[in-house]
């Protein structure tokens, strides 16, 4: 199974991997993963004014960031990962991906908002979940 993870290195990121790492279902040889973490992107204000050098190394040092701790679990889980960096808004972008990539499964950590709180601002997962036809596992 050809599986897309999302990650943004909070504590929700953590709690799912510790889901994959208690359910041997998940680990082995049948899956093939991509990790995927997408960064913000500067304002096109700001960035018009930066050097492209310069954006291109805040954005690569940010994914660093979070994916150097994520490359050491699925290395001690003995799982190989694909990681996977990309600059956007990340509900559309963690879609796109998985529509274009022909992923079988997303596997999210969700925090889990109240209904009203999600109304206001949305969720990464609720974009997700509105924009793309692949199936998707919510960790909570």
């Amino acid at each position: 199974m050809k599986i897309l993870v999302p990650v943004d290195g909070s504590s929700y990121t953590k709690r799912m991997l510790a889901y994959l790492a208690a359910h041997d279902e998940w680990l082995g040889d049948a899956h093939q993963y991509t990790v995927l973490h997408v960064v913000p992107a500067v304002p096109p204000r700001a960035a018009a004014v930066l050097d492209k050098e310069v954006l291109k190394g805040y954005y690569q040092d940010e994914s660093e960031k979070v994916l150097k701790t994520l490359r050491t679990f699925f290395k001690k889980q003995n799982i190989q990962a694909e990681f996977v960096s990309k600059v956007g808004a990340a509900g559309e972008v963690i879609a796109a991906t998985a529509e274009k990539g022909d992923f079988d499964l997303l596997i999210l950590g969700s925090h889990g908002q109240s209904a009203l709180r999600n109304l206001v601002l949305g969720s990464v997962a609720t974009k997700v979940m509105a924009n793309c036809s692949k199936p998707v596992l919510l960790i909570r």
